[in-house]
């Protein structure tokens, strides 16, 4: 894990355009300037179509920026990185395999003693609150605990970096918040730098160390806002603090007027 001073993330003045099946130019980004230190935990905000998601596919190597530079610890990103987990909006779970085969995967697919991988999927099984659930198949869960799969096969990995597409959207209220807590204390006890897509302006605030406001696209920064509330979070706790409610309130203002345009 990067422990100096260089970024664990940083888009430096990328801009990404994608070609329309009738030949025309799309931008998605334009002088797209961002950084994420070692352990911090950001969210990105934007309308719909700001490219939100274009970043996430920049950093993990898999859509190169058309101008630019993207660099992971400092180096430029040339393909997948193993070091970056991803959690996706959509399950990610292999609907054929049981909870423990699915959490497993990852680790296998790496190279891991099938032993040790499996001692390990345990572990991580119960650490997401799934114990006895472990021959259980998807079709077999509600969508919290998929995502509680979804979480466990990210972090069985210890992954450096770890990038996060609206995974909770799906969810019902109050579902949603035990997934937020939930991933707080993963993320505490594993010290990843976080790059999470919200389009809901209290999740980004409740979760992150900052959140970055995206213009309409071509997305580009518009503003960055740094979350001043204490850790350990509780998300019941936090969302009815002065502070929390300032912060959506200016956040909100922000872009609005992005919406709107």
């Amino acid at each position: 894990m990067n422990t100096s001073n260089v970024p664990a993330i940083e888009l430096d003045n990328v801009t990404r355009r994608f070609v329309s099946p009738e030949g025309r130019i799309i931008p998605a980004l334009r002088d797209f300037n961002m950084q994420v230190q070692p352990g911090e935990f950001c969210a990105i905000v934007g309308p719909t179509g700001c490219g939100k998601s274009t970043t996430l596919g920049m950093i993990t190597g898999l859509a190169p920026p058309t101008a630019g530079e993207v660099r992971i610890d400092g180096t430029p990103v040339h393909g997948i990185d193993p070091r970056i987990g991803f959690v996706f909006q959509s399950d990610a779970v292999f609907p054929w395999q049981n909870v423990l085969d699915n959490v497993a995967a990852g680790p296998l697919f790496r190279g891991i003693d099938k032993a040790v991988a499996y001692d390990s999927a345990r572990e991580w099984v119960r650490r997401v609150g799934l114990s006895g659930f472990e021959s259980h198949y998807p079709h077999q869960l509600s969508g919290g605990m998929r995502k509680r799969v979804a979480l466990a096969q990210t972090f069985i990995n210890n992954p450096s970096i770890i990038l996060m597409d609206e995974p909770f959207s799906a969810l019902d209220v109050q579902t949603r918040a035990l997934m937020q807590n939930e991933l707080l204390d993963l993320w505490s006890s594993n010290g990843a730098a976080v790059v999470f897509v919200t389009h809901d302006i209290d999740e980004a605030i409740v979760l992150a160390d900052r959140v970055f406001v995206l213009t309409k696209g071509p997305g580009t920064v518009k503003s960055t806002y740094t979350i001043d509330l204490p850790r350990p979070r509780v998300v019941e706790e936090v969302r009815y603090t002065p502070e929390f409610l300032d912060l959506s309130r200016r956040i909100w203002r922000d872009l609005a007027s992005e919406v709107q345009i």
